[in-house]
């Protein structure tokens, strides 16, 4: 994917006018769905300035005018597409309430599922959209945020402190900076250089990501479990 920077807005970019749309009119679930599977594979082969609305309309069959009905313009399109992207990698159920599972099960599991979202072609397209000039600070960048980094944060740090609460790491549960920064080291062992090279369009990493999975996960383990692993 082009890292190109991101147009001001253009009439490609505008939503037609509330009465163009059919105010009241409830959406296709089924349509939206389409178009945002077009978005995501659009925006991830031709970039952001290279995808248009036009394509997007064509690629899910739709008219451009349903597209615009969904998502207002080509920004929405993008936030939602990352937005249901993380969703779909980072389900809810990866972090919900297991306590029979193994700390080491438990966290192997969500390491797999956060390198498999890092490293995703959607998510280094991402990367590279919002790396463009005039995207910093922007309120895309801000919704991605909150979509993909800021819940994933949110949601290891209630796992930790729920093992922390259990003796099974040695963290005080009650100790929200210590928890946080726990789980933001969890996070960087699992991409690191190994999402930079994707994002700049290097070769790939040589260590295996098995292998880099499981490295991450001892070596969090060694850090802060109560009852560490044998080196």
């Amino acid at each position: 994917m082009r890292d190109e920077p991101v147009p001001a807005a253009s009439p490609e970019d505008t939503a037609p006018s509330p009465a163009a749309r059919g105010p009241g009119r409830p959406k296709d679930l089924a349509k939206r769905a389409a178009i945002l599977q077009a978005g995501t594979v659009l925006f991830v082969d031709n970039g952001y300035e290279g995808t248009s609305m036009e394509a997007v309309a064509a690629a899910a069959g739709v008219s451009k005018l349903t597209v615009y009905s969904h998502f207002g313009n080509k920004q929405g399109l993008f936030v939602a597409a990352v937005q249901a992207h993380c969703e779909r990698m980072l389900p809810d159920a990866l972090f919900a309430r297991a306590p029979e599972t193994p700390l080491a099960q438990r966290l192997h599991s969500v390491a797999r599922a956060v390198h498999a979202l890092c490293t995703s072609p959607e998510a280094i397209a991402a990367s590279r959209v919002l790396g463009a000039p005039g995207m910093a600070g922007s309120q895309e960048a801000r919704l991605y945020w909150d979509a993909g980094p800021a819940r994933l944060q949110a949601d290891l740090e209630a796992l930790l402190a729920r093992r922390s609460a259990r003796g099974e790491l040695r963290l005080d549960p009650a100790d929200a900076q210590t928890i946080a920064t726990a789980a933001s080291q969890f996070i960087a062992l699992l991409t690191g250089p190994a999402q930079v090279r994707l994002v700049l369009g290097c070769d790939p990493a040589p260590v295996n990501p098995q292998t880099h999975i499981a490295a991450a996960v001892a070596t969090f383990l060694r850090a802060w479990a109560a009852d560490p692993p044998a080196n």
